[in-house]
């Protein structure tokens, strides 16, 4: 038998859940600051979601948005097994749109703090072999 979750647990998914909402228009904000097109936010794939996919001059950005109290905290907070998921969902975003990147894909993160303030690391990771 499965027991509901807590009160306490609902109430701290929520809180994360609107952080993680909060972070990402943050972070799609910054980018058409910087000029960048918005193509989607919150994609989802058969291999999971995207947080938001960007164009700027032809060139696509895959994009994951990790909020943590710090940016460095944000920075490490990328896994190996998310790495891979957003590898194989940005593939099958490309499949289905297949005008988007014209000028290449790349695999951004971008890191927000508890200020709000987003840094991007650009080209984060790239598929092996």
């Amino acid at each position: 038998m499965t027991l509901p979750p807590s009160p306490a647990a609902v109430h701290r998914g929520r809180t994360a859940q609107c952080r993680g909402l909060a972070a990402e228009a943050a972070a799609c904000a910054a980018l058409e600051a910087e000029g960048w097109t918005v193509l989607g936010r919150r994609l989802r794939t058969e291999a999971g979601e995207v947080d938001a996919v960007a164009e700027k001059d032809g060139l696509l950005a895959v994009l994951e948005v990790k909020s943590r109290p710090t940016l460095a905290a944000a920075a490490a907070a990328l896994s190996p097994r998310q790495r891979a998921r957003l590898l194989t969902a940005g593939a099958i975003l490309l499949a289905a749109n297949p005008g988007w990147g014209r000028n290449g894909v790349r695999f951004d993160v971008l890191v927000v703090d508890a200020a709000g303030a987003v840094r991007r690391i650009a080209d984060a990771f790239r598929l092996e072999g």
